[in-house]
């Protein structure tokens, strides 16, 4: 369901799709084209991923960007609201409590 606020336009997108379909490839893509637009962006990834970076999303093929480890879905919220655009990698480990903070990211 798509809430439409007269005084915001938020969206969700989601990129999804099975493993080494270009899922990250297509996140960073979207990340820099949102940042070559001027826009405020944040990028985040779980804390737990930490196979090719801590601090950066890396697609297979070695295309990488700067993203925020974070814990939780409270800390993407809090972190998030000052920015335009904000984008997670591997959000399956956020759990289904992700889903509630991107709704309310999206209706703020």
């Amino acid at each position: 369901m798509h809430h439409r606020n007269p005084h915001h336009s938020g969206w969700i997108e989601v990129i999804c799709g099975s493993m080494f379909s270009g899922k990250t490839e297509e996140l960073i893509r979207r990340i820099r084209l949102a940042e070559i637009a001027r826009q405020k962006v944040i990028l985040f990834k779980p804390t737990m991923d930490d196979r090719f970076s801590q601090t950066h999303v890396v697609s297979h093929d070695q295309r990488k960007i700067r993203a925020l480890p974070a814990n939780d879905t409270r800390e993407i919220v809090e972190l998030a609201r000052a920015y335009e655009v904000v984008g997670i990698d591997e959000a399956q480990f956020f759990g289904m409590p992700l889903v509630a903070a991107c709704q309310q990211l999206a209706d703020e």
